[in-house]
């Protein structure tokens, strides 16, 4: 199996084998693989402060060199697990490439990485003392941090957060301006 890609910059088609007669491989093997990402991967600080869990398949290449291209997540959990999955993968060292009828050939791979933690409840009040900023979509509507915690209570489960991305706030309304925070970051609940 191959699949072909346009290359805009000098207008030919690139092939991108999926299987092939000699796959890449990497210095040491999948043990090695999963040793880089366990020895290399840092879970996100907001992640780990919402409970964020589960797991991202990264899309990526090895070139005809060895190299590792165009690396991208194929599934967000958000909280920036995305970018930390990538980053990790972007940095592995070398394979040796693949071959085709002889010749070194690309090839894509996908690798799952999980994020787990065992925090199971978020405290609001953790959230209010941290350095980011949240506001919450429940159900279609925007909370700010005190009015979520008035409609759910002290705390929530880390398992209704189906999504958190950054939030930008456009200054339209005063409840999401956080000034001091490092980032702001949208809770999409369940």
């Amino acid at each position: 199996m191959f699949s072909q890609a346009q290359d805009s910059t000098q207008n030919k088609k690139v092939i991108i084998f999926k299987a092939i007669e000699k796959v890449p491989a990497y210095p040491g093997g999948v043990e090695a693989i999963g040793r880089h990402i366990t020895q290399n991967l840092k879970y996100p600080e907001v992640a780990k402060l919402i409970g964020i869990n589960g797991r991202i398949v990264i899309s990526f290449v090895i070139d005809k060199q060895g190299v590792v291209r165009e690396v991208t997540p194929v599934n967000c959990i958000g909280a920036g697990c995305e970018s930390e999955a990538v980053k990790v993968i972007e940095s592995l060292d070398t394979w040796s490439p693949g071959m085709q009828d002889g010749k070194p050939v690309r090839v894509q791979y996908q690798i799952p990485i999980s994020f787990l933690t065992p925090k199971e409840k978020v405290k609001f009040k953790e959230l209010a003392q941290s350095d980011y900023g949240f506001v919450f979509n429940i159900k279609g509507t925007l909370y700010s941090l005190n009015d979520a915690e008035q409609l759910l209570g002290k705390s929530f489960k880390s398992a209704d957060i189906a999504l958190a991305e950054p939030f930008y706030n456009t200054g339209d309304d005063a409840r999401f301006v956080m000034p001091g925070k490092k980032e702001i970051y949208l809770i999409n609940m369940r």
